[in-house]
């Protein structure tokens, strides 16, 4: 009955940080990126931090209670899943010739990139150590270098059309700073709701493990599964949005950036965050 009891936290405790994320978090986030009108590729690299929220809670308390195998299965699962589902998002939007361009197949090698590293993990039992946050934080630094000059490169035309319609839209920003103000109050506000709800589901995934010895990777591949569902609403969001304004090309380059942000923050940020947090107070 104690077990029954614990797994239902979980689940609630799992789905009130997907629901925050998905209807208060992503649309503010959203409001926030078009009051002062953002790029398609800022405005999925937003996303992609918006939707990496979840990612970090459940990581970071699931290191600090000493289960840091469980949080890299919930990066690699939740890694994996954000592809299948961009994948499926494209395909149901009709917009996979837009996958041909250049910039767009390098993203993509990028994030399966971001899914192999894990593996790799999991099949040598890696040490959890500085020399592996170094190491994570100089591939981030890499591909998104490599990300910004891609786009600059092979989606020059896109980029100056886009920008030259923010140019003109530009009146519509001019004293709407109490609107920026107001989104960036929520977001402060959102973050701490989040930390709460975090803190709780931390207790119970150490109950799970711990107590009634459930094993590491099930409880890391049920976060997983749980905390990419945000990526998943933000997918088809980003081309709904941008296929009623005829820009399918942009729906998708924002859609892309919020998976390749996505995953490069979970492994090469969050999973540092993830290790630095065991060492301190688990190893």
């Amino acid at each position: 009955m104690k077990l029954l009891f614990e797994v239902v936290q979980f689940i609630f405790y799992s789905l009130c940080i997907v629901a925050v994320s998905k209807y208060i978090l992503v649309p503010v986030l959203r409001k926030f990126a078009e009051s002062i009108n953002l790029k398609a590729k800022t405005v999925g690299n937003l996303a992609g931090v918006a939707t990496s929220v979840p990612e970090l809670l459940s990581v970071s308390f699931a290191a600090i209670t000493g289960l840091i195998g469980t949080s890299i299965y919930n990066i690699l699962s939740s890694n994996v899943i954000n592809l299948i589902q961009y994948i499926i998002s494209v395909w149901i939007n009709k917009n996979v010739k837009v996958l041909k361009n250049r910039a767009i197949t390098i993203d993509i090698v990028m994030v399966i990139i971001t899914i192999l590293i894990p593996i790799g993990f999991v099949i040598t039992n890696f040490e959890t150590n500085l020399i592996v946050v170094f190491l994570l934080i100089l591939l981030f630094a890499l591909f998104y270098y490599i990300n910004n000059n891609t786009h600059k490169l092979y989606l020059e035309k896109e980029e100056k059309i886009e920008e030259k319609k923010i140019n003109e839209e530009a009146k519509w920003v001019r004293g709407k700073k109490e609107v920026i103000i107001k989104y960036s109050v929520y977001l402060i506000i959102i973050g701490i709701v989040l930390f709460i709800v975090g803190n709780l589901l931390s207790g119970t995934l150490e109950k799970l493990c711990v107590t009634f010895n459930i094993p590491e990777f099930i409880v890391g591949i049920a976060l997983g599964f749980i905390t990419s569902i945000p990526e998943l609403i933000t997918f088809f969001e980003s081309q709904k949005h941008h296929k009623s304004k005829q820009d399918d090309r942009l729906g998708v380059i924002e859609a892309t950036n919020n998976l390749l942000t996505s995953n490069m923050l979970n492994l090469f940020v969050i999973q540092s965050i993830g290790i630095i947090l065991y060492q301190i107070f688990a190893s």
